[in-house]
């Protein structure tokens, strides 16, 4: 995936040791597989170290339910530091059962993660969805389908029904209205729409906008302002879609998208939906962008039923790393090298529990990134990926 503009790039802040660069990286673990696939995405940044010769400077931070658990916060103020001090943050996951009865602010999704985005100004996650070959056959969807599907989903990430007035009050008949409100301003929507235009035009030149213009007023003017911005992107053929028909197309015809774009929550539904393709979560990375430090997760949730069984998948959050190198420090060789590596152990057979196959060695968390591992340090290695 080509880089988007500088603009919407963190730059690292730099220090120097012993005659390297050296990269600080805030590693939040969370909560449930958090922390299982979260040091498995640091053993392969500490391989492509060693054979790039980088050197990468990890700061473990609290975050979601363990950091609750520890200092009655989701987002603790010293995490906060740690990341505006970051050139990057590797995310893991949080939630899980035991605080969904926490209120609403302390809960670890809302207080911790969507905090956390609002904070750093976080508003462009982009999410990428590509069919490696050797997992065509991993999804429930024909082959033949899934094939060849490479897109970008660019989910706007600080604005809609998300962040917007929240509330309950009660009705004189004994019941309750609640209210969730859907908000966006023309800055917002356009800066999103300019993200998804810039890498629509170095991939293939083609931009979805979805949105369900035909009942919401939200929708209809963020079909307005992408139209409107469009004119700067002549080279950049521009279609809208409603959301309800880019669900059923995903399933029907994923291969006819390059790039899409949404507002927040069709984002996060759409591109859970899209795991199919891939044929698990666990192989879908992701990043946040738009203020001084990237944030980079895999788009899975926690998985409390796995936690602790060595089941998870780590590759969503290794390649999560690899965007990380890509975006925020600016470092593409290297992150190619990740890639490859995790195409090249695919192709040789190695899965974990999700994306199993009969026939095909089954491995466990860490020895999943053991194989990646081996590949990366196969410094004479010609990576191919068919």
């Amino acid at each position: 995936m080509q880089d988007i503009p500088t603009s919407h790039v963190s730059r690292p802040t730099t220090k120097y040791k012993e005659g390297l660069e050296m990269y600080k990286i805030a590693v939040l673990p969370g909560d449930g597989i958090g922390p299982e696939i979260s040091a498995q995405a640091v053993r392969v940044l500490e391989a492509v170290a060693r054979r790039f010769n980088r050197d990468f400077y990890f700061t473990s931070g609290l975050v979601g339910g363990a950091a609750y658990d520890e200092t009655g916060s989701p987002l603790p103020e010293k995490t906060l530091a740690l990341c505006r001090d970051s050139d990057a943050i590797l995310f893991g996951a949080v939630g899980g059962p035991r605080w969904d009865h926490l209120p609403v602010n302390l809960r670890p999704e809302v207080g911790g993660i969507l905090a956390l985005r609002k904070e750093l100004g976080l508003y462009a996650n982009l999410r990428p969805v590509r069919v490696f070959p050797a997992l065509a056959g991993a999804s429930t969807l024909k082959p033949e389908v899934v094939s060849g599907v490479d897109l970008v989903i660019v989910r706007e990430l600080t604005g809609g029904l998300y962040f917007g007035k929240k509330y309950r009050e009660p009705l004189p008949d004994g019941g309750t209205r609640v209210v969730d409100t859907l908000e966006y301003t023309t800055s917002e929507i356009e800066r999103i729409a300019r993200v998804a235009f810039n890498l629509a035009r170095q991939r293939r030149g083609k931009l979805t906008s979805v949105d369900k213009a035909n009942v919401l007023e939200s929708s209809r003017y963020w079909r307005e302002v992408v139209t409107g911005v469009s004119r700067d992107y002549p080279d950049v053929s521009l279609e809208h879609m409603y959301v309800d028909n880019c669900a059923m197309q995903l399933v029907k015809n994923p291969k006819q998208f390059d790039v899409m774009v949404m507002e927040n929550m069709f984002g996060d539904i759409l591109s859970d939906q899209s795991s199919v393709l891939s044929g698990s979560l666990g192989m879908l990375a992701s990043a946040s962008l738009g203020g001084n430090t990237g944030l980079y997760e895999p788009i899975h949730g926690s998985a409390p039923d796995i936690t602790g069984t060595r089941q998870a998948n780590p590759i969503a959050s290794i390649l999560s790393g690899a965007m990380l190198l890509r975006f925020s420090l600016q470092l593409s060789e290297e992150a190619d090298c990740i890639e490859k590596a995790v195409a090249e152990t695919l192709n040789q057979g190695y899965r974990t529990a999700d994306i199993a196959q009969p026939g095909m060695p089954l491995v466990n968390t860490t020895q999943m990134a053991d194989q990646i591992i081996a590949q990366i340090e196969m410094r004479s290695a010609h990576f191919h990926i068919s």
